[in-house]
C-alpha cells in the first residue's frame, strides 16, 4: 500500500469521530462511534490474560473496525436496526473495501465475514464485549439520557452472547448489578 492509499482509508475512518451514537458519556456528551470502537478494543486488550487460548491481537483488530460501516450509514441502535439497515450497510462497507489495496481489502473482507458468522472463539469474543461495552456506557451514562426501552434492555440484553464464557458472564453479572443500583438510585447527575 502507498502512502496515498494509506491516507484515503485513514480520511473515510476519521468520519466515525463525528459520527454520533445513541449513548452519553458520564458528562453528558454524546459519544462518537470511533469512541465505542477504541473502549471495545481496549477491553479486548485488556483480557490477553484471561483468554490465553484466543488470538486477541485478532479480536483487538475485528474490535478496531467492526463499525467502519457506520462511516457510510450514522449509528442505528440495535434495538431500531432492521435488516435492511444491516445489508445496506454491509453493502456499502464492502464497496469501500473492495476499493481498497489487495492486502488490506483481503484482511478485512476475511475479518468482517468471520465476525457475521460469529462462529469463532475469537468473533464470539468480539460480538459479546461490542454489546457489553454499550451497556457499561450506559451505566456511566445519567439515567435520564436512556431511552425507556433501554430500562430494561439494559437488565436483559447480551446474556446470550457471554453465554460460552463462565468469566464473560460474571462481567455480564457485575454489569448488571450496576444497572440495577443505578435505576434504584435514578442518578441523573
Amino acid at each position: 500500500m502507498n502512502a496515498r492509499e494509506y491516507l484515503e482509508i485513514l480520511h473515510v475512518a476519521e468520519r466515525l469521530k463525528d459520527t454520533p451514537r445513541h449513548c452519553t458519556t458520564s458528562k453528558r456528551r454524546v459519544e462518537s462511534v470511533a469512541e465505542h470502537s477504541w473502549r471495545v478494543s481496549l477491553m479486548a486488550f485488556l483480557l490477553k490474560n484471561e483468554f490465553p487460548d484466543t488470538d486477541m491481537d485478532k479480536v483487538v483488530n475485528m474490535c478496531l473496525i467492526h463499525d467502519l460501516g457506520e462511516c457510510f450509514t450514522g449509528d442505528i441502535p440495535t434495538f431500531d436496526k432492521t435488516d435492511t439497515d444491516r445489508d445496506n450497510e454491509d453493502m456499502l462497507l464492502q464497496k469501500w473495501v473492495d476499493t481498497m489495496p489487495a492486502e488490506v481489502s483481503g484482511e478485512f473482507s476475511a475479518l468482517f465475514e468471520e465476525m457475521n458468522r460469529k462462529e469463532t472463539k475469537e468473533a464470539k469474543l468480539f460480538n459479546a464485549l461490542d454489546k457489553l461495552e454499550a451497556l457499561i456506557q450506559h451505566n456511566e451514562s445519567p439515567v435520564d439520557t436512556w431511552t425507556e426501552n433501554e430500562k430494561e434492555l439494559n437488565k436483559t440484553y447480551a446474556f446470550d452472547k457471554v453465554g460460552f464464557s463462565e468469566w464473560l458472564t460474571g462481567l455480564r453479572n457485575e454489569i448488571l448489578d450496576d444497572t440495577l443500583k443505578k435505576l434504584e438510585n435514578n442518578d441523573s447527575k
